[in-house]
């Protein structure tokens, strides 16, 4: 069984959850060892007991690099009882100066796989700050084994051109884990609220875009009432100042707080009609190159999505003749786009989604296993065997612990 050690940078993250699940559906045994940002009991996972490296503060820059630094000094204390692991996976740059130092720990030869789903803004500028960023994750990653993202647009715009990693890429796509069968997934049945006023629009996931928010509101106050926006999941407290009390005075907003994922989407999305798959967060970088979970979780259950022009989802969006895009970013463009809604014209635009292949929206166990299989080559060439050379029980016991 493949060894992974696995540094998260918010072990309340969701997707973090979800990655661990993803893994030991493949047939991998995980160490989970992150920061704790917050508190979110519905990110816990059955059966395995994360080590916490410290705490982190969301939009703190600083504090993060103070956090890192400080879990590099205990590491070996933190990781006394971890057998060596076959392959160290590092989700975000923070993590990966962890991993590094782990993998140190354990006597080398421990492949590293980066894992980056977002691009911070710091990572794009181009003064002396941003060169800096990119030359440590240049420096952090240069032994780097594998480069997991889950956008082409973070291929295509930042790792070949900006970043210096030589990394081969991995794309992970953000699609929603179902890991019940091996088998081809099938298309569940679609039920919707009545196709008609009040319409809902459901937000879902990681509410970070103030922008967003604002111009959501602002519409279904234009709407009077045709347009309702339903949110659920964790808002961002660096970008919101009282995310709740702004929705509480929005007469057509609800918040039904967090949820588990991938166990409660069906409940949630059964009850909107379209996906916000829109985020203005860092507008013209991360968020426009960016593929949300979002886009392929309301898809799964046939919600039609709504995307912003000229981003990778709006291209996603038209390559297969789905969905439905912004062209401004505004209340009043959004009126227009969707403010004449009919059952009929909606009815079509769920149909076409229908008809999609449902691999385009889902990771089952078939593809956790390929996961876990691809994990394990890296192993095999790190240790010079053949690529088909079942691992060595015989060298995790003699490795030992720390």
């Amino acid at each position: 069984m493949l060894q992974i050690l696995y540094f998260a940078q918010d072990l309340a993250d969701p997707a973090v959850r979800r990655r661990i699940l993803a893994f030991v559906a493949g047939g991998g045994n995980v160490t989970l060892a992150g920061f704790r940002r917050g508190t979110n009991r519905l990110a816990a996972i059955e059966s395995i007991t994360p080590i916490e490296l410290g705490k982190t503060t969301d939009g703190r820059f600083l504090q993060r690099i103070g956090a890192v630094a400080g879990a590099c000094l205990s590491l070996k204390h933190r990781l006394r009882h971890v057998r060596k692991p076959d392959v160290i996976i590092a989700r975000n740059l923070e993590m990966l100066a962890v991993a590094k130092r782990a993998e140190a720990l354990f006597g080398g030869e421990v492949p590293i796989v980066y894992e980056c789903l977002d691009i911070h803004r710091l990572m794009l500028r181009d003064d002396f700050i941003g060169r800096t960023l990119r030359a440590v994750e240049a420096n952090l990653g240069r032994d780097a084994r594998l480069l997991i993202t889950s956008s082409p647009a973070f291929i295509e715009h930042y790792f070949r051109p900006l970043s210096g990693l030589q990394a081969p890429p991995l794309l992970m796509e953000n699609k929603v884990l179902e890991t019940e069968s091996a088998g081809e997934p099938a298309n569940p049945p679609v039920a919707y609220p009545d196709p008609g006023p009040p319409w809902k629009i459901g937000w879902f996931g990681a509410l970070r875009c103030r922008k967003s928010l604002a111009l959501l509101a602002e519409f279904t106050r234009k709407m009077e009432g045709r347009f309702e926006i339903v949110l659920r999941g964790r808002p961002a407290s660096s970008e919101f100042e009282d995310f709740e009390g702004f929705v509480r005075n929005e007469p057509f907003m609800r918040f039904g707080g967090a949820y588990r994922n991938p166990e409660d989407l069906p409940e949630i999305y059964g009850g909107v009609h379209f996906t916000w798959a829109i985020d203005f967060f860092e507008e013209g970088q991360n968020s426009a190159w960016l593929l949300p979970n979002r886009l392929y979780e309301g898809c799964r259950y046939g919600r039609v999505p709504i995307a912003m022009k000229s981003t990778e989802t709006a291209r996603f969006l038209s390559v297969r003749d789905i969905g439905l895009v912004l062209e401004e970013a505004s209340a009043d463009g959004l009126a227009a786009l969707i403010g004449e809604m009919t059952p009929d014209r909606f009815a079509e635009a769920s149909e076409r989604i229908g008809q999609c292949h449902a691999t385009t929206w889902v990771f089952n166990r078939t593809d956790c296993e390929a996961l876990v299989r691809r994990l394990a080559t890296l192993v095999r060439e790190a240790h010079g065997l053949a690529p088909d050379a079942a691992l060595s029980e015989p060298r995790h016991k003699q490795s030992g612990m720390l």
